[in-house]
């Protein structure tokens, strides 16, 4: 038996993706807060000494949509492709991350390897846990290229200055897991 009808599933990644579309067009990814649960919990790691987790529809819309997006408008996350888990109503997606501006060949600025999210889905559209994932040292790469190029945005140089004094991050514990059972409630 299915957790989810898949055809709700699927309605909810095509809103989902439609949803990011509007946010990155309007520099404003803090309009996405209604597709989570009150109870939600969104989060991320980065690197082997900090996470970063929001817990509750407010948190994340402050924290996660806004805090953490500032510095990225202009940025683009284009979806590349998703997977769903009707059994377990899960949907991973598979996206880019795209900073403004060119290379002097023309070529965009991008995380390379692989980003995404991992959602479960709560039902009536919205999401009660994501965890986004993407390669750190790819980041870390990008975001210096970026820099070098003259195209980092002040709230960008910000927001790296503050690193993990900003609220939502905390210091990884000795020995926490890094396997999926142990990212979120209800395993």
């Amino acid at each position: 038996m299915s957790a989810y009808p898949r055809e709700e599933l699927e309605e909810m990644a095509r809103r989902w993706i439609e949803a990011n579309d509007k946010a990155e067009s309007l520099g404003d990814w803090t309009i996405l807060a209604e597709f989570y649960t009150e109870d939600a919990e969104y989060g991320w790691n980065l690197g082997h000494k900090y996470d970063f987790l929001a817990i509750g529809r407010d948190r994340i819309r402050e924290w996660a949509l806004g805090n953490e997006q500032d510095g990225l408008q202009g940025w683009r996350y284009p979806f590349e492709r998703y997977v769903i888990d009707e059994e377990k109503g899960e949907i991973v997606f598979f996206w880019k991350q795209v900073a403004p501006g060119k290379r002097p060949d023309g070529t965009s600025y991008e995380f390379a390897g692989v980003g995404g999210s991992y959602c479960r889905y709560g039902g009536n559209f919205k999401w009660c846990w994501m965890r986004d994932f993407f390669d750190t040292a790819n980041m870390t790469a990008c975001l210096r290229e970026v820099d070098e190029a003259g195209l980092l945005s002040e709230g960008m140089r910000k927001r790296i200055g503050e690193g993990s004094r900003r609220p939502g991050w905390n210091k990884r514990q000795p020995g926490a897991g890094g396997g999926i059972a142990g990212l979120h409630r209800g395993g």
